[in-house]
């Protein structure tokens, strides 16, 4: 099959060549609706802008992208708060440069807010990939390399699947309710986002076989990521709220979840952690600086970056990529949230 013209993007989007080169280069003036639809014919045609795909041709960039999806919808001001997005794209800049590339941070550029410099690229490193996942699509059918930080869902390990960095969402899971089972909790539910990428699904999966193991009835909120500190208090009085003895323990996946769904707790009276134990599936400034400090997964962002880079470096040169088996990444942090039940006390 020939490879898709910008012509073929023009007739698709039903606008002329011009709107289509100034959509990818950011010269000129473009409506964002007609941007949108530009973008949606490119997208469907696995169209790359043709001075890129010379470029590709002649030689290689030096440059890989990395696109962070959650740092779309990140308000700025929790940037730095929370750590696993300050720390990957930090230990990804080290690692780059250490094999002589260049790393460019870029929006995803299937949506919206994507510049045509976004496929500048001789490669890309894909964090939080979800089901049905555009990008990984157009990636694969345009014959980018890539690599994505978590499975794309869908997708599991073997021929085919979308090559990946394990985050080991199912082993951090364990971590996090074993260790609420060892404090004394016995009514432990699960808080997660509504983002359809591994680590809400398969640690709602892991959750739910967890629960049936240790013979208690699963409960289980989800809320979106972009509601913060809101969507924990939302799902912090749907677990109160829905009748019968409230929760003992909470696994809260998002951090700002957590300190929402800590704060109705208080409201309504439970103490943290005598009533209601308490870790975050990520971790934060907020929450070790919170009263109580909060438990939580510290999912070593920087180790995973230092791989996702490896990785993808590898599979530019032609390499097989390193085998990080047996060497886990990712540990739980134990503070006083999740304190073990106090003498005297029962569960």
């Amino acid at each position: 099959m020939r490879r898709p013209t910008i012509r073929d993007v023009a007739r698709r989007a039903g606008v002329s060549v011009t709107t289509v080169s100034h959509t990818f280069t950011g010269n000129g003036t473009v409506a964002p609706s007609t941007q949108q639809r530009v973008r949606a014919a490119a997208h469907d045609l696995g169209y790359r802008p043709d001075v890129i795909a010379q470029g590709l041709r002649r030689n290689r960039l030096g440059v890989i992208a990395l696109v962070a999806r959650q740092l779309d919808a990140l308000r700025p001001e929790l940037l730095f708060d929370v750590d696993y997005f300050a720390r990957f794209a930090g230990a990804a800049t080290v690692a780059s440069l250490a094999e002589g590339l260049g790393l460019m941070l870029v929006s995803d550029p299937t949506g919206p807010r994507a510049a045509g410099a976004a496929l500048a690229s001789d490669g890309f490193i894909v964090t939080e990939p979800v089901t049905d996942d555009p990008l990984v699509a157009m990636l694969a059918r345009a014959g980018v390399p890539f690599v994505t930080v978590g499975e794309v869902p869908g997708h599991p390990p073997g021929e085919g699947s979308a090559p990946h960095v394990d985050i080991e969402s199912g082993r951090l899971a364990l971590l996090a309710l074993d260790h609420l089972w060892s404090t004394g909790a016995r009514r432990i539910a699960l808080v997660t986002g509504t983002d359809r990428n591994e680590w809400n699904l398969r640690t709602t999966a892991v959750y739910r076989r967890w629960a049936q193991h240790r013979r208690i009835t699963p409960s289980t909120v989800h809320v979106a990521e972009s509601l913060d500190d809101e969507g924990g208090r939302r799902a912090a009085i749907s677990l109160l709220d829905a009748g019968g003895p409230p929760p003992d323990g909470v696994y809260v996946l998002t951090s700002n979840h957590a300190l929402g769904v800590i704060a109705t707790l208080a409201e309504r009276g439970l103490r943290v952690p005598d009533d209601v134990r308490v870790v975050a599936g990520s971790d934060a400034e907020s929450l070790r600086s919170a009263d109580p400090a909060v438990s939580s997964i510290d999912l070593q962002p920087d180790e995973l970056a230092r791989r996702a880079v490896l990785a993808l470096a590898a599979r530019l040169d032609g390499r097989p990529p390193p085998d990080h088996a047996g060497t886990p990444v990712g540990r739980l942090v134990v503070r006083a949230s999740s304190a073990a039940t106090p003498p005297g006390r029962r569960p």
